[in-house]
């Protein structure tokens, strides 16, 4: 079934590589059918659905030929974000993440547990309902110490710092720029206790489904799509607070993270800050020269709460 499986990559997700990996991401774009071919006829699979994608990953629904199990194929370029997600997926197994099936990583493929897309946790009328569950699932997540090998957030604490002088003199506010130095600042702070935990890094509303009907799963909601690290759970909570964004609920979003997760308020706010300072950072790189609005709002905010 493998060899006559035509793919056909979506447009946005090859838009998306070229823009964020450059040749690198085109020719992952191009070879990408055949590695979708070969992962199906190695591990006995044949395409169950429609194809779907994000900027970074294509995800084919798939049947496994011999028991007849739903899964799904996940291939995306190896960097340094994604390159221990099966590792950490299964550092974190019975702990409400989706579990693996099979990995090759040379071809940056995974086979996986499949759940139901179309119910995702951003689809529950109350926001704060949802950061609950994040927290809650953070709370177990990081519970689990860093497998050996993972990237280390006291080592992207420093390269963000490395950075600010080189890339904050191109904002164009200098009250922006300020409001950046004090999130530096803050991450100055804490920088030389940087933890061991295993984050997930990016765990938002998106990146939590349902089990799929008659699975089995007794929990109501699964963990997917990890960027792990090794750190403080602090430097988890932007995309949560960030998710289906309201201004008026920053700290109130922050006080359930913080309280459901067990964290120390101020080490929480200093990395959080350092999160918001990364994303800038980025954007900076990128030849922006405003903060995004988003960010200014959750800075100002938790300052305020710093003082």
């Amino acid at each position: 079934m493998g060899e006559r499986y035509e793919v056909r990559v979506p447009a946005g997700l090859a838009a998306a590589q070229l823009r964020w990996n450059g040749e690198a991401g085109r020719a992952w774009v191009a070879g990408l059918p055949g590695r979708v071919r070969e992962c199906l006829a190695g591990w006995g699979l044949r395409p169950d659905g429609p194809v779907m994608h994000g900027s970074a990953a294509l995800v084919v629904p798939v049947v496994r030929e011999g028991d007849g199990l739903a899964a799904v194929l996940k291939l995306q370029l190896r960097d340094e974000e994604n390159a221990g997600e099966a590792a950490a997926l299964r550092a974190w197994a019975g702990l409400g993440v989706v579990e693996v099936l099979a990995a090759d990583e040379a071809r940056g493929a995974l086979l996986l547990e499949r759940l139901d897309e179309g119910r995702p946790l951003d689809g529950v009328r109350d926001a704060l309902d949802g950061v609950r569950v994040i927290a809650e699932s953070l709370a177990r997540l990081n519970a689990v110490a860093a497998p050996a090998g993972m990237r280390r957030l006291g080592d992207i604490a420093a390269a963000v710092l490395d950075d600010v002088p080189r890339l904050l003199p191109a904002l164009a506010d200098g009250a922006e720029r300020r409001l950046l130095e004090r999130c530096a600042g803050a991450v100055r702070e804490v920088a030389g206790e940087a933890g061991d935990r295993l984050l997930h890094w990016d765990l938002h509303a998106e990146n939590v489904l349902a089990p799929r009907a008659g699975s089995g799963r007794s929990e109501p909601w699964v963990v997917i799509d990890p960027k792990p690290l090794a750190g403080d759970p602090g430097f988890e909570l932007l995309p949560a607070i960030r998710n289906r964004f309201d201004a008026g609920e920053v700290v109130r979003r922050f006080d359930v993270l913080v309280e459901v997760m067990g964290l120390e308020r101020d080490r929480a706010v200093a990395w959080t800050l350092g999160r918001v300072l990364q994303d800038c950072l980025w954007e900076l790189a990128e030849g922006e020269v405003r903060m995004p609005d988003v960010h200014v709002v959750v800075a100002k905010a938790l300052l305020r709460v710093r003082a």
